[in-house]
């Protein structure tokens, strides 16, 4: 079941994050991060145990970033990914935002949803201000995909 995260799924959240992050698959997230930016996650629980995350954070005008995608590696391949990636697209398109970014390291998982590959400079300076503390700064090599909605 996918839901709205609440303060208890923080912990949860964070730690699926780092997993991935570890891995240098994905950039993990500091806990204080996660508490900020709570609203914009939706997780999917299975038997009262959170098994995947995926936030929509609003960024200017029209824009919005589907960003911190992680499924619990004993979960993988049951859908919870795209489930998640599907409610955030409709998510964004009931605050009738018309262009859907994300930075991957895993471009043909986005592909699927109809996202297109784009250069990071098409991209307005203002989404860049999270990056300055990315330990990859500024020479990030993540793929940049938009999706107009």
């Amino acid at each position: 079941m996918i839901r709205k995260a609440t303060l208890q799924d923080i912990n949860s959240i964070y730690e699926l994050l780092q997993i991935y992050g570890d891995k240098g698959e994905m950039l993990a997230r500091p806990l204080s991060e996660l508490y900020d930016h709570m609203r914009d996650f939706s997780v999917f629980e299975e038997d009262g145990k959170v098994t995947g995350c995926c936030a929509l954070q609003i960024c200017w005008e029209n824009l919005a970033e589907i960003r911190s995608l992680a499924v619990a590696p004993n979960h993988t391949g049951q859908q919870i990914g795209i489930s998640l990636v599907k409610e955030k697209i409709a998510e964004a398109k009931s605050f009738k935002i018309d262009d859907l970014f994300t930075l991957t390291y895993q471009p043909e998982f986005f592909k699927k949803f109809g996202f297109n590959t784009i250069d990071r400079s098409e991209l307005p300076l203002k989404i860049w201000t999270g990056c300055v503390n990315c330990i990859k700064f500024p020479d990030c090599d993540e793929t940049a995909l938009m999706l107009k909605i």
